[in-house]
């Protein structure tokens, strides 16, 4: 059991817009006409479109995200998508500033573009062909290419979480779009899972992982800080040394974790997400979640790092969060 100031015990449990006027028939939204992508396919760099993004996204929509994320090297379009969905149902929403005039903070467009910050990235960037001319924030092309080279100056893919703030200054409104990013990715859960496999969702979480998992066979030492410390690592500390590699403080203990960063729930877990244990309330242990049903984690004694299914029968898995770096919680400002 957990030590609470040492958070030494993890367990002798097993494991631990336009609203595309009038949806032009020809589906056309640069000047000729858009050619839907096979269900399940990519036509653009990043993930592969999972079933809630086939279904929820026009087709057209979801080419342009598609496209756009080539403006910026590494970024997903998912994560395009994510702000489409959240500023305007891409497009489809029937709210003022949405497909003409602005809203109550003077954002236009499917993607909400403040006039002066639409101007001053397409004076640094010139869009693709295909848009209105000059381009304008209330043409799907214009304002889904310039949304990625905004997010590109603003540090993406590198800084995701700073990027999407730049976008719009709120932690919420990062959470929300880093979740929303993830169920438009397609993920198997029946397989991957592993260090190999893993699919992180940003910069920060692919370091989470990359670290927890060049562990993988080092020894659970109780109170452990990691090999040159204490000869091995114990729950806490690998997911502190983990966060730390990637920029992020998070307390030592399980006690302490569970209550830094986000709660996640269990349909929405990302890889880098932390798992946690508890029985009659001790929050006993944690993993990193690797995606697939799967943690990286320090299970107990005589039980080196390892990787395990996070569910099994009889578990007292009691929730997930996700530290984030830390912001100012403003209000709404919109790019």
């Amino acid at each position: 059991m957990l030590v609470k100031a040492l958070s030494a015990g993890c367990a002798a449990v097993v494991f631990l817009t336009v609203v595309i006027a009038a949806v032009v028939s020809a589906v056309v939204v640069f000047d000729q006409a858009l050619i839907a992508p096979a269900p399940g396919t990519s036509i653009g760099t990043g993930s592969t479109p999972s079933t809630e993004a086939q279904q929820d996204i026009p087709t057209e929509i979801l080419v342009l995200y598609q496209a756009a994320a080539g403006d910026c090297p590494g970024l997903d379009w998912s994560v395009l998508a994510a702000i489409g969905k959240i500023e305007t149902d891409h497009g489809r929403s029937p709210l003022p500033g949405v497909s003409s005039g602005e809203n109550s903070s003077g954002a236009g467009g499917p993607m909400q573009f403040l006039a002066p910050t639409f101007d001053s990235v397409t004076a640094r960037h010139p869009l693709p062909a295909g848009g209105a001319s000059p381009p304008s924030r209330y043409n799907p092309s214009d304002a889904i290419h310039a949304a990625a080279f905004y997010l590109c100056d603003s540090g993406a893919p590198e800084d995701m979480y700073s990027a999407i703030f730049a976008y719009n200054h709120a932690d919420w409104y990062v959470d929300q779009v880093l979740d929303q990013a993830a169920r438009y990715r397609a993920t198997d859960t029946t397989s991957g899972g592993d260090c190999q496999t893993a699919s992180p969702p940003n910069p920060t979480a692919a370091q989470v992982i990359s670290f927890a998992c060049a562990q993988l066979g080092l020894p659970y030492v109780w109170g452990g800080n990691g090999p040159e410390v204490n000869g091995g690592w114990d729950c806490s500390g690998l997911t502190q040394a983990a966060y730390r590699a990637a920029g992020i403080s998070i307390p030592r203990t399980t006690y302490d974790q569970v209550h830094t960063g986000t709660t996640i729930s269990e349909d929405r877990l990302a890889p880098g997400d932390l798992l946690f244990y508890s029985t009659d309330g001790d929050v006993h242990h944690v993993g990193i979640y690797l995606g697939g049903g799967q943690m990286v984690h320090a299970p107990t004694f005589n039980e080196p790092v390892q990787i395990s299914p996070y569910r099994w029968p009889g578990d007292d898995y009691y929730t997930a969060t996700r530290p984030t770096p830390a912001h100012n919680n403003d209000s709404r400002a919109v790019p």
